[in-house]
C-alpha cells in the first residue's frame, strides 16, 4: 500500500508540474497578442506573464498548478532555465562565423571589452561615493561587487527581439557578438570584484581567488565548448536525416550544459565552468567547420521556442517584489540603474567612435545593451556567500533586473527600428505565407 501511495503522489506531482508549465506557456503566448497591439516585444509579454503567475500575484492565492506559489517552486524549474540559456548561447555562437568576424571582429572585440570595463568603473566610482555618504545603507564590498554586476547584459532578451522582428543590418551584425563578449568580460570582472570584496570584508588577501579562478573559468569553459563542438561535428557525419541531426544537436547542447555544471577543487583553487561560454563556443566551432550548420541552426531555433517562452516566464516569476519594501534598496537601485545605463551608452558610443563604426552603431548600440537578467542574477546569487553584503547586492540587482527586463526589450526594439534593422514590411505571418503558397 505504501508503494502504491508513493506512486500516486509522484503522478500527482508530475501532473501539477505539467499543468503549471502548460498554463505558463499558453498564457504567455496569449499575452503576446496584447503586446503586439501595444507595440511591445513578445519578451515583455512573457515576463509580465511570469509576474502575474508569480508568488507575488496570482501565486499568492495558493492554487497549485495555476501559478507559482513560492520562489522556491520557481527555483525548482531551474533546469529548464539552464537548458534555455544553453540553447540561447548556442545560437549566439552562430554569430561568430569567420567570414563575419573578418569584417567586424576588431570592432566587436574592442567595444565588448571597453564598454563593460567602462561601465564597471563608472558604477564603482559612483556607488563608492554613495557608500561614503551613506555607509549604513551600502557597504564598500557591496559597492565593488555591484560595479561588476553592472557589466552583464541579457543575451536572451536581445536575441529574442532580434529573432522576433527578423532584424538585419549593421547594428544587428555587431550587437550579438558584443553581447557575447560583454558577458565573458563581465564574468572575469565579477570574479575579480568578488575576490576584492571578500578581502575587504575579512582582510585576508587570496591572490588565487582574485586572479586565477576567473581566468581558469573562462579558459576551461572555452576549451570545453571547443572540444564539444569538434566532437559534435564529427558525430553529425554519421546521420543523414534532418530529424536525427536535430536530435543529436539538442543532445550535444544538453550534454554541454550538464558538463559545465560540474564544480570541483584542485588544492586551494576552485574550478568551475560557465555554461554560457561553453555553449557559445560549441555553436561557434560547429558553425565554422560544419557545411550545413546554418540550416541546422535554424531548425534548432524553431524547436527551442517553447523553452525560450518558459525561460522568460520563469524569469518574470522569480522577480522578488519584496525589495520594494526597503526604501534604501530602491534608492540605491535607482542610482545603479541610471549610472549603469549611462555607462553602457557612453562606453558603447566612445568605443564605437574610436573603432570608426557606422553612425547608426555609434548612436544606438548602447541602448541595445541595457537589458539585464540571468547572468546578473547568477552573480548576485553567488554574492550571497558574503552574508549581509550579498543580501544587499541581490536585492539591488533584482530591483534593477525587474526594471531592465520590463523596459529593456522595448528599448532594444526602438533602437533597432531607428537604426533601420527592423523593417515592418519584412514581417509575414506563417498563416498568410501558407495561404499565398496554396493560391499559387
Amino acid at each position: 500500500m505504501g508503494f502504491l501511495y508513493a506512486r500516486k503522489v509522484i503522478y500527482m506531482n508530475a501532473a501539477l508540474i505539467l499543468l503549471t508549465l502548460s498554463v505558463a506557456l499558453l498564457i504567455g503566448l496569449a499575452l503576446t497578442r496584447l503586446a503586439k497591439l501595444a507595440g511591445l516585444p513578445a519578451v515583455t509579454a512573457y515576463l509580465v506573464t511570469g509576474i502575474v503567475l508569480g508568488p507575488f500575484c496570482l501565486g499568492r492565492l495558493g492554487f497549485e498548478g495555476l501559478g507559482f506559489t513560492s520562489l522556491e517552486q520557481v527555483e525548482g524549474f531551474s533546469v529548464l532555465c539552464d537548458l534555455a540559456l544553453g540553447f540561447i548561447a548556442f545560437a549566439i555562437g552562430n554569430e561568430f562565423r569567420l567570414e563575419q568576424l573578418k569584417k567586424i571582429g576588431r570592432q566587436a572585440t574592442s567595444i565588448g571589452i571597453f564598454q563593460a570595463v567602462f561601465t564597471t568603473v563608472l558604477v564603482d566610482i559612483v556607488l563608492i561615493a554613495v557608500h561614503f555618504a551613506m555607509p549604513e545603507v551600502l557597504s564598500l564590498p557591496a559597492a565593488v561587487i555591484l560595479g561588476a554586476v553592472a557589466a552583464a547584459t541579457a543575451p536572451a532578451a536581445t536575441l529574442m527581439v532580434v529573432k522576433q522582428y527578423k532584424a538585419k543590418g549593421k547594428l544587428t551584425d555587431i550587437l550579438l557578438p558584443v553581447v557575447a563578449l560583454d558577458d565573458a568580460v563581465g564574468l572575469v570582472l565579477f570574479a575579480i570584484s568578488f575576490g576584492v570584496a571578500k578581502t575587504l570584508g575579512s582582510g585576508d588577501i587570496n591572490v588565487l581567488s582574485i586572479v586565477l579562478e576567473p581566468i581558469i573559468e573562462v579558459v576551461l569553459s572555452l576549451l570545453l565548448g571547443a572540444l564539444m563542438g569538434w566532437i559534435f561535428t564529427q558525430a553529425e557525419k554519421f546521420f543523414h536525416s534532418r530529424s536525427k541531426r536535430l536530435a543529436i544537436s539538442v543532445g550535444f547542447v544538453m550534454l554541454t550544459v550538464a558538463i559545465s555544471s560540474l564544480k570541483f577543487n584542485i588544492g586551494p583553487v576552485h574550478v568551475s565552468f560557465s555554461s554560457l561560454l561553453s555553449c557559445m563556443m560549441l555553436g561557434t566551432v560547429f558553425c565554422n567547420i560544419c557545411d550545413f550548420s546554418e540550416e541546422l541552426m535554424e531548425r534548432t531555433d524553431s524547436w527551442t521556442t517553447p523553452f525560450y517562452v518558459l525561460f522568460f516566464v520563469l524569469s518574470g516569476a522569480s522577480l522578488d517584489f519584496s525589495v520594494f519594501g526597503q526604501w534604501a534598496v530602491v534608492a540605491v537601485g535607482v542610482i545603479f540603474i541610471l549610472v549603469r545605463s549611462a555607462g553602457k551608452c557612453a562606453g558603447a558610443r566612445i568605443s564605437a567612435q574610436a573603432t570608426k563604426c557606422d553612425k547608426t552603431i555609434v548612436k544606438y548600440l548602447g541602448i541595445t545593451l541595457l537589458p539585464q537578467a540571468g547572468v546578473a542574477i547568477g552573480m548576485a546569487t553567488k554574492a550571497l556567500q558574503l552574508g549581509e553584503t550579498g543580501i544587499i547586492v541581490q536585492s539591488i540587482t533584482l530591483f534593477a533586473v525587474l526594471v531592465y527586463e520590463i523596459f529593456g526589450p522595448y528599448l532594444t526594439k526602438i533602437a533597432l527600428t531607428k537604426a533601420g534593422d527592423i523593417r515592418p514590411e519584412g514581417r509575414t505571418s506563417a498563416r498568410d505565407a501558407a495561404k499565398a503558397s496554396v493560391s499559387q
